[in-house]
C-alpha cells in the first residue's frame, strides 16, 4: 500500500475536545495507509515544502487566529490538490479574523438556537436540542452518503451561512419556537463538499463532542468525508 501523508491540525476551544476527537479518527487514517503528523497550530500551513507532501489536512480548530502566511499556505495547498475535512466548529468557525478563510470554506457557522430560556443553566447542554439530519438526493449515490437515511440528534444544531458553490448532500431545518425572534423556518447546510482548484473540501457540522461523533452516522460520514476530499 502507497503511503498517503495527513496532517492534522488541532486546538482552539477545549469544549470541542480537539484532542480526543482527532484522536478517534486518526487510527482510521492509520488503517487506510497515512502517516498522520500532528500540529497544534496552523503555523505548519505556512510552510510550502512541507504542504505540498500533504494529501489530507483534517482540521479541529474552533475560532483561534490565523496569520495571512499561514492562510495563504493552506489555500495554495487545497488549490493545488490537498484535500481538507473536518467537523462542526473545527472548520466551520474556524479563524474567524480572515475572511478569505470563510470563503475557501463555503459555509459558515453563525449559531446554534438552544432551549427555552427557562430551561437553560449555563452549561453547555442549553444548546443541545433535538434535529433531524435529512438526506438529500445527491446523498443517495455520493460515496460520502450512499446507503444512509435520515437520522436524528441531540446536540447543537448548527446555523450555518453558505453560498451557492457548495455541494450539499444533507440539509437540517430550524423550527420557530415560541420564544425565537424568526418568523419561518430556516434549512442550513449539514453535509457538503466543495471544490477549490484542484482540491476537495468536505465539511459536517454535527460533531460538537465525542460522543456525538460516536454516533455511527457521524462517524460513518466522518469517515467516509475523511477518505473522499483526500487528493
Amino acid at each position: 500500500m502507497t503511503t498517503k501523508n495527513a496532517l492534522v491540525v488541532r486546538g482552539g476551544w477545549d469544549g470541542h475536545q480537539p484532542i480526543q476527537a482527532t484522536d478517534l479518527f486518526i487510527p482510521h487514517l492509520e488503517a487506510h495507509g497515512y502517516e498522520v503528523r500532528i500540529e497544534e497550530s496552523p503555523k505548519v500551513y505556512a510552510d510550502p515544502e512541507y504542504m505540498a507532501t500533504v494529501d489530507l489536512v483534517m482540521q479541529c480548530m474552533t475560532m483561534s487566529t490565523i496569520e495571512k502566511d499561514e492562510f495563504e499556505g493552506l489555500r495554495t495547498a487545497v488549490e493545488n490538490g490537498t484535500g481538507l475535512a473536518g467537523w462542526h466548529g473545527g472548520i466551520a468557525d474556524s479563524y474567524r479574523n480572515t475572511s478569505d478563510y470563510l470563503h475557501l470554506i463555503g459555509g459558515q457557522f453563525a449559531c446554534h438556537p438552544g432551549k427555552h430560556p427557562d430551561e437553560r443553566t449555563g452549561e453547555q447542554s442549553d444548546n443541545y436540542v433535538p434535529y433531524t439530519v435529512t438526506m438529500l438526493p445527491a446523498a443517495a449515490n455520493h460515496p460520502i452518503t450512499e446507503g444512509l437515511k435520515d437520522f436524528d440528534l441531540v446536540t447543537e444544531q448548527y446555523w450555518v451561512l453558505a453560498d451557492d458553490y457548495i455541494d450539499v448532500l444533507a440539509t437540517t431545518t430550524q423550527k420557530v419556537r415560541p420564544w425565537d425572534p424568526w418568523h419561518r423556518e430556516v434549512t442550513s447546510p449539514v453535509l457538503w463538499t466543495r471544490e477549490w482548484g484542484a482540491g476537495r473540501i468536505f465539511v459536517c457540522t454535527p460533531g460538537h463532542r465525542v460522543e456525538v461523533l460516536e454516533d455511527q452516522n457521524v462517524r460513518t460520514i466522518i469517515e467516509r468525508g475523511l477518505l473522499w476530499a483526500s487528493r
